[in-house]
């Protein structure tokens, strides 16, 4: 393992029955760095991060997590990992520091240092107001900032965020972006699994895009849109018009694809774009740089949400 790198994963599977849920996947995050996995439900996210995590077994293939493996030294690697869960699974009946003191006596932090650290956490996510209100009393997107604080409660070295900000309104999530690369610039190392493409965009310094449990294709944002994506997008939605604008595309040589939401239209440039619509006496209802959505759609013609 390179002295920089907290996970390294060659060839890694692991099956259910006749299900290969992951599939001679390989990868490595290296110290410092927000790493993103990407991909559909079902592509296999969930499952390595259990298998990082020490909470499901790998079937074969190498993984280290700080150098240990994780088939049978989980514990060791647990008390270096904090871990944001899709679930809350906060105790409404208590107060919100009452649950974080009770979270922190798991994480085995000292006795004498619980409360402070807890408070030192509320603060720093802006619920240092709410320490004595019942969970019950919450908004989501407060429930969603305390499961941060759990996760902190350890210093962990690495922090594991299985799909933070699903369902948060814009103002939590870009709030949850900023205390993300906060802690990246404090050293932390961070694994994101997300359906938001931007979110991966802003945060992650290296991704990997996964389906149906195989790795396909791998690279910094910059590096996947200009490998599988460059340049420009125009949208259309003229549902009478769209064949035909779909064949002059074409016949121009230019990228266009179609589905329920409309005509998609790629090009190198943007004046080809322009020169596009003057031709054709029609106006996009969208043009824009390529982005992450755009390489998973090229990659496997489907989009990357949340009910895929």
């Amino acid at each position: 393992m390179s002295r920089n790198d907290v996970i390294r994963a060659t060839d890694v599977r692991k099956s259910f029955g006749q299900l290969q849920a992951v599939n001679g996947v390989s990868f490595h995050v290296r110290e410092g760095q927000c790493f993103g996995l990407l991909g559909p439900n079902g592509a296999g996210k969930s499952t390595l991060i259990n298998m990082i995590y020490g909470t499901t077994l790998r079937g074969s293939g190498e993984l280290t997590v700080f150098g240990l493996d994780p088939s049978h030294e989980a514990r060791s690697i647990k008390r270096r990992i904090g871990v944001v869960t899709q679930d809350n699974a906060l105790d409404e009946s208590l107060t919100v520091r009452e649950n974080m003191e009770i979270y922190a006596a798991f994480a085995s932090v000292p006795r004498d240092q619980r409360a402070p650290r807890v408070q030192e956490l509320l603060h720093y996510m802006n619920l240092g107001h709410k320490q004595n209100e019942p969970i019950a009393s919450l908004s989501g997107g407060m429930k969603r900032r305390l499961v941060f604080v759990r996760a902190l409660l350890n210093n962990p070295e690495l922090i594991i965020l299985d799909e933070p900000t699903t369902g948060l309104d814009p103002a939590v999530r870009h709030l949850l972006w900023g205390k993300v690369k906060q802690l990246k610039a404090e050293g932390k190392t961070v694994l994101l699994t997300t359906h938001y493409m931007h979110e991966a965009e802003v945060l992650c310094d290296q991704l990997l895009i996964m389906s149906a449990g195989q790795v396909i294709a791998g690279g910094s944002p910059e590096q996947l849109r200009a490998e599988h994506t460059p340049g420009y997008v125009a949208a259309f939605d003229d549902p009478p018009r769209l064949a035909a604008l779909k064949a002059h595309a074409e016949s121009h040589g230019l990228q266009a694809s179609q589905d329920s939401s409309g005509l998609y239209i790629r090009a190198p440039h943007l004046e080809m774009l322009l020169r596009f619509q003057s031709e054709n006496n029609c106006a996009a209802i969208q043009m824009r740089p390529s982005n992450l959505e755009d390489v998973f759609l090229q990659l496997t013609g489907q989009e990357l949400t949340a009910d895929a």
